[in-house]
């Protein structure tokens, strides 16, 4: 479960995040969409403890992250749009640190369906530097999971995949809900929002503008209704104003 309420976060006397509200229930997948310095990133970093809140709580599985941080860490995995990789660990010794760092006592029972999964079973030894854009997202991914985390936080995680590995990481993330995590997904990718999220936080200039599932978006914006999910997104961030003015 992740429940955020109020959540506002300052940075001087700008307003990056203000006053947003949402839950995410095991099986969830919540899409948090919107445009370019909308305030999605800093959301992600306090979901996932790396920022404080100015104001406002995040509590994960039922830990305040700010009050009980290592409890809230262990309970979720933070995957960022940029690998952050050790050049000197093979792929292996990166999945056995964080079994470490996690006490995951069947660290060498899980390592090797993971890789299969992800599909970097064939480069287990190979050092981080030698591994493509892609296989280092890939890795991220499964240092990610390798804790089995109740709440996953992903941030656009297809960047640097090739159509096969976008297809088995919208796999991966479905089965994951399915198992009971729950998760948020940023990505300006909305075939992917639209096909895996079952609620929608759209945040504009650092404010909700909607939260919902699309089709009840939609009924509230009945001007919207047959429009794909990219025209209710520039409707309701304004894009398609800007686009049309410029």
């Amino acid at each position: 479960m992740i429940d955020v309420a109020h959540l506002t976060r300052h940075y001087g006397a700008f307003t990056a995040v203000n006053d947003i509200s949402f839950r995410v229930a095991p099986g969830e997948i919540l899409g948090l969409v919107g445009p370019n310095g909308a305030g999605k990133t800093t959301t992600l970093r306090c979901l996932a403890g790396i920022i404080a809140p100015s104001q406002g709580t995040v509590v994960i599985a039922g830990h305040d992250i700010q009050q009980e941080p290592v409890a809230a860490k262990r309970a979720l995995a933070f995957i960022p749009d940029e690998p952050h990789l050790f050049d000197h660990l093979t792929v292996e010794e990166h999945l056995r640190f964080v079994a470490r760092l996690y006490n995951v006592a069947n660290a060498e029972e899980r390592i090797a369906p993971l890789l299969r999964e992800l599909e970097i079973d064939d480069k287990r030894k190979a050092l981080s530097t030698e591994l493509s854009r892609g296989m280092k997202q890939k890795l991220a991914i499964a240092c990610g999971l390798l804790h089995d985390p109740s709440v996953l936080i992903l941030d656009e995680p297809l960047t640097g995949l090739d159509p096969g590995g976008m297809r088995r990481m919208r796999i991966t993330i479905a089965e994951r809900a399915r198992a009971g995590a729950s998760v948020v997904l940023s990505s300006h990718l909305l075939t992917l929002v639209e096909e895996l999220c079952t609620v929608l936080f759209v945040i504009s200039k650092g404010a909700c503008v909607a939260y919902d599932s699309l089709a009840g978006i939609v009924q509230a914006h009945p001007h919207l209704a047959g429009k794909s999910l990219e025209d209710v997104f520039l409707s309701l961030t304004g894009s398609d104003e800007e686009a049309a003015t410029a």
